[in-house]
């Protein structure tokens, strides 16, 4: 498994995300840390990190390329069989991998996610998103995939299939091109992630949402004005239905 973190400005909790990787059961990983802040402060903490085990890789980006074309960085210089996400300040139960990988090997999924802890950031559970088998027709409708979460087959990207260049929703349109292609995202209900919140992360901008929901549909899933507005208004009133235990 290549796992790949993009790293920007997490220096207080990256290191609590790669220990959950390092303390995983399933220990057939590779892991990849990309450097994404042309800021060079945090390096140091970064090489110190890397000095924990012989398995994490460190790119440093020469630009600030954003997490989605970070993580395409990852991707090519992968050597694993399968792709895991994580975003810096999300974690791991260790049992992840090894169920996950399982799952995978045992019914031949090319792409699964599971369920997941939201938290806030004294780590007191604010909801629990319970995945769901999503093909491209249920996809369309709400972005239920937890990014740190997914294990996908590398061999599904093709090379015309990574994260685009936008500022959020860069997962979502990868997962809508993946089951576009036929693919189907299977659940593994097991709760094996806690995703942080982080109120001044580009995802929590309302407006950014939109606009970048919106781009989804009209330029990357070439869908008419009119159906894609129809899309990012049910996109988002899923969304308020979504957060309104919050």
């Amino acid at each position: 498994v290549s796992i790949i973190i993009p790293y920007y400005k997490k220096k207080d909790t990256v290191k609590d995300s790669v220990c959950s990787v390092l303390k995983q059961s399933y220990q057939n990983f590779e892991l990849i840390i990309v450097y994404d802040d042309i800021n060079h402060s945090d390096i140091t903490l970064i090489s110190n990190i890397q000095k924990l085990d012989k398995r994490i890789k460190v790119l440093i980006n020469k630009t600030n390329l954003g997490s989605g074309l970070s993580r395409n960085e990852g991707i090519n210089i992968s050597k694993g069989k399968y792709l895991a996400f994580l975003d810096a300040d999300d974690v791991w139960d260790y049992r992840k991998l090894e169920k996950q990988i399982n799952f995978m090997e045992i019914n031949n999924y090319a792409a699964t996610h599971t369920s997941y802890h939201i938290v806030d950031s004294n780590n007191n559970v604010r909801s629990t998103r319970v995945a769901k088998k999503l093909d491209f027709k249920t996809l369309l409708k709400s972005c239920d995939i937890g990014l740190s979460t997914v294990v996908i087959r590398k061999d599904i990207l093709k090379s015309n299939l990574k994260f685009p260049k936008i500022a959020t929703k860069e997962d979502y349109v990868l997962w809508l091109l993946i089951t576009k292609n036929g693919n189907v995202f299977y659940p593994l209900h097991d709760i094996l992630t806690q995703w942080k919140i982080s109120k001044n992360s580009l995802s929590s901008n309302v407006l950014r949402k939109l606009i970048d929901g919106y781009t989804v549909y009209y330029k990357y899933m070439k869908f008419s004005l009119s159906k894609s507005f129809l899309l990012l208004l049910q996109l988002c009133i899923f969304y308020l239905w979504k957060n309104s235990k919050f």
